[in-house]
């Protein structure tokens, strides 16, 4: 089963996101693109460093987004 990537900013999302809800977004974007749920063993390095490169740029837009006039923050 899918299911659709979420926003993941505020006042969308009603807290930060978190660092799972990051990753799951980034894994759904991949599984998406590729059309594989999970990869085959060949194929399997190359799928989780796609979805740690998106993770990081996930979590990057997030921490520079200007929200309302504020800088959103989020640990990490």
């Amino acid at each position: 089963m899918c299911r659709s990537i979420k926003t993941l900013r505020p006042p969308v999302l009603p807290e930060e996101a978190t660092e799972e809800d990051i990753r799951a977004a980034a894994l759904q974007y991949v599984r998406k693109v590729s059309g594989f749920r999970a990869p085959a063993a060949h194929n399997r390095e190359v799928f989780e460093r796609a979805v740690d490169a998106i993770t990081e740029a996930t979590a990057e837009l997030l921490s520079g987004l200007e929200i309302r006039g504020q800088t959103a923050r989020r640990a990490g």
